[in-house]
């Protein structure tokens, strides 16, 4: 099983918190908040605390080893 895989958007870009909760690395939004301040969440390679942060199609979020890429739907 690969370690990376896509996520489809609909819109030009989707906040950090929402992506980790629609690829499905955190259980829920509490979840996602919580990895997201302890900086377990890395855009681009770099740890991003803020949960609002825009993702565009493009970036790559990863969490816990497992990497998503951002897609147009």
């Amino acid at each position: 099983m690969s370690n990376s895989s896509e996520v489809p958007i609909r819109d030009s870009m989707i906040r950090l918190g929402q992506l980790v909760k629609l690829a499905n690395l955190a259980e829920d939004g509490v979840e996602a908040k919580e990895l997201i301040e302890n900086g377990l969440v890395k855009v681009n390679g770099e740890i991003e605390e803020r949960r609002g942060r825009q993702i565009h199609p493009g970036d790559s979020v990863t969490v816990n080893g497992v990497t998503v890429t951002v897609v147009p739907a």
